[in-house]
């Protein structure tokens, strides 16, 4: 069920903001609506794995006694001698 909303906004952005859903072919209404919806999503998982990431996990394997803040001090140093 829809209800109303009234927002107070700076004029210039409700004017950028219409122009942006225009070009979109969206509405303002709609525009804020997937916004809030993605803003306030709770948890990390209700949020998906897209394909590419999934593709890239396990790419790299490491050592099981890998340290990684001493191989990028080690790094820095050497970057900057």
């Amino acid at each position: 069920m829809d209800k109303k909303l009234t927002l107070s906004l700076n004029d210039k952005i409700i004017e950028t903001a219409k122009i942006y859903a225009k070009s979109n072919n969206t509405s303002l209404s709609k525009l804020i609506e997937a916004y809030l919806s993605t803003l306030t999503k709770s948890t990390a998982k209700e949020k998906e794995i897209t394909p590419l990431v999934k593709s890239l996990s396990g790419v790299i394997s490491l050592e099981d006694d890998f340290d990684v803040k001493d191989s990028y001090a080690q790094y820095l140093i050497e970057k900057y001698k």
